[in-house]
């Protein structure tokens, strides 16, 4: 890749320093395309970011699967191989996480900071911006987008824009939390595992389970709506008394050493920090008030007396109507000059998020030096990622993750994991071939283990 910045090069504009900004402006420096990005923190925050640290993980600190036989796993292998500065980072500054690729937040934000602030022919821009800037853009400005941009990118594209609200898990110290009760275990993982869980009976399950639904909630207006991954634990709580119990509480898989039984439901924590002195409550992202959180989670075995450094809390996630408004090269259908990248286009997820940055700094990087904007093969993760996005005939869009029921059926029979491993390998060819084919060079072929 060429590192060289020529003065004579157009500089491009990056907007936004969250995963997909800075990986994009990553991906144009590397190759020697000079670059604005503009972020707005410190100086104006938003509602879920507390530092004022590019990329900060304002969610889980967890990138989800490695294994390749799952849409995550698969991305992340894609990215690797093209050169993403978000998974070289993110292994860098792991913590236990099982299966699961979990990043320590500050540590991989400060990281990522360093790195992109550091680049050559970049100049981080840290004020707030109201409208798009002149000249090729990249808009990455993620689900916290400010009010007057958001006001201008609403008349630029002629249609309002879409409104979910997405919920953040509450994180405890580890200290905090009674080792009598927890015991460390991954579900099916015959290791001490990697997770602390704190087993309920019946009786607890259900005192809990009542006790989130009657909580005091943060108002939420009528018409907005939550991701289905990622709903608050009240709204799943609410569709029944077992549906907790057979989702984020299920305790498949779990033995509680002190009774030598599975537990009828289980509340997971994950490690948040590389230390291990920070503990998030995986799948208990919600809008109770902060005073009701304390109370009801204290309701859990083993959090009597937990120290909540975290509560859970509500933020605005805003995204286009990616469908009508996007090319598959992540181009504006109104004009070329303009790439959207990251949540805003409806990708859901924080590895999705940065691989559409990786791709808009690809493609902006080649349309600068007078070459074509590339789209991955549907067969890949994230080529087929971008086709959900991009289908101009899709109706009633909605956020999406990667998974394998976005690829195109494979041309023989077959079924379960055998299914999703033929699909990763023929994934990973092509992207191999793909990736010489548009001239970018080899891409790293050493493949993590799932």
């Amino acid at each position: 890749m060429n590192t060289h910045v020529s003065d004579n090069i157009e500089r491009v504009n990056v907007v936004g320093g969250g995963l997909a900004g800075c990986e994009a402006a990553w991906q144009l420096a590397r190759r020697g395309v000079p670059v604005d990005l503009h972020e707005m923190r410190p100086a104006r925050r938003t509602e879920a970011h507390t530092t004022g640290h590019l990329a900060e993980l304002v969610c889980s600190n967890s990138f989800r699967s490695r294994s390749l036989t799952t849409g995550a796993g698969l991305l992340k292998e894609e990215m690797r191989r093209m050169g993403s500065l978000m998974i070289e980072l993110g292994e860098a500054h792991q913590v236990p996480a099982g299966s699961a690729l979990a990043v320590d937040r500050e540590r991989f934000a400060e990281a990522v900071s360093e790195r992109v602030s550091s680049l050559p022919g970049l100049r981080l821009i840290r004020r707030e911006i109201d409208s798009i800037p002149p000249g090729l853009t990249i808009v990455a400005t993620g689900p916290l987008t400010a009010g007057p941009l958001s006001e201008r990118l609403r008349e630029l594209l002629g249609a309002e824009h879409l409104y979910y609200y997405d919920a953040i898990s509450p994180v405890v110290t580890a200290e905090s939390v009674d080792a009598s009760v927890a015991f460390r275990a991954s579900r099916y993982d015959e290791n001490p595992g990697d997770y602390l869980n704190l087993p309920l009976t019946q009786a607890e399950y259900y005192r809990l389970v009542d006790s989130v639904v009657e909580a005091e909630k943060v108002p939420v207006r009528s018409f907005e709506r939550f991701f289905e991954g990622c709903l608050p634990v009240e709204e799943m709580a609410r569709r029944g008394r077992e549906t907790l119990a057979f989702g984020p509480m299920r305790p498949t898989g779990l033995v509680d050493p002190a009774s030598g039984e599975r537990p009828y439901a289980v509340v997971q924590l994950r490690q948040e920090n590389r230390e291990g002195t920070l503990y998030n409550l995986v799948g208990f992202q919600t809008k109770m008030t902060w005073p009701e959180q304390k109370r009801v989670f204290s309701l859990i075995p083993g959090l009597a007396s937990a120290v909540f450094v975290r509560y859970g809390s509500l933020h605005r996630n805003t995204y286009i109507n990616a469908p009508r408004h996007l090319l598959p090269t992540l181009q504006w259908r109104g004009g070329p000059r303009l790439f959207f990248a990251g949540q805003i286009t409806g990708v859901e997820g924080y590895i999705e998020s940065a691989a559409s940055g990786l791709l808009a700094g690809v493609n902006a990087a080649r349309l600068v030096s007078g070459g074509k904007p590339v789209t991955p093969p549907a067969t890949t993760a994230l080529g087929a990622l971008l086709n959900y996005v991009s289908d101009p005939g899709r109706r009633d869009f909605q956020p999406m993750n990667v998974n394998f029921g976005l690829f195109p059926s494979l041309p023989f029979k077959t079924k379960g994991r055998r299914k999703k491993e033929f699909m990763a390998e023929r994934a990973l060819r092509d992207l191999e071939r793909w990736w010489l084919d548009c001239g970018e060079g080899p891409s790293s072929t050493a493949v993590r283990e799932a």
